[in-house]
């Protein structure tokens, strides 16, 4: 018998929000939510520069906004930014195990978009289910660094 979806996800762990300029975003989100930078980076194998932002106090239990940047027009969020504009681009659920839970999505018949998952943030795993298969919403699973505080 496989194990289902839920026996891995712990909690919703950001939501990412596609912006054409991270600084703007970044000053935007901190003037008028008061929201505070945790962590920035640029990632080139996902074609981003990043930054995770959370509320004041938060210390990396609750759910973050996550702000992506292209590095090139080609990139994923190059792409995205192309054909939907700047705006919510994906659902991150935090997961024990990314590997273990992929294979169980992929069981119960879901598309997962890498065949091993990949580096994320801060040192994360992360894997992707098909948008087509999750009601048109690009879901993350992601697994956190052993180093991170999640």
């Amino acid at each position: 018998m496989h194990s289902t979806i839920s026996s891995f996800v712990t909690a919703i762990d950001h939501v990412g929000i596609a912006v054409h300029d991270l600084d703007s975003a970044i000053a935007f989100h901190r003037e008028h939510f008061g929201l505070v930078v945790a962590h920035v980076e640029t990632n080139e194998d996902q074609g981003v520069r990043e930054a995770m932002l959370r509320a004041p106090g938060d210390s990396g239990e609750g759910t973050a906004v996550q702000l992506l940047a292209p590095l090139t027009s080609e990139s994923p969020i190059g792409r995205f930014l192309d054909r939907s504009g700047p705006g919510l681009q994906q659902l991150a659920y935090r997961v024990t195990d990314v590997a273990a839970a992929a294979a169980a999505l992929r069981a119960s018949g879901l598309r997962v978009l890498y065949e091993t998952a990949r580096r994320g943030t801060a040192g994360s795993l992360c894997n992707f289910v098909h948008p087509r298969d999750a009601g048109g919403v690009l879901v993350e699973l992601v697994e956190p660094a052993p180093s991170s505080e999640h």
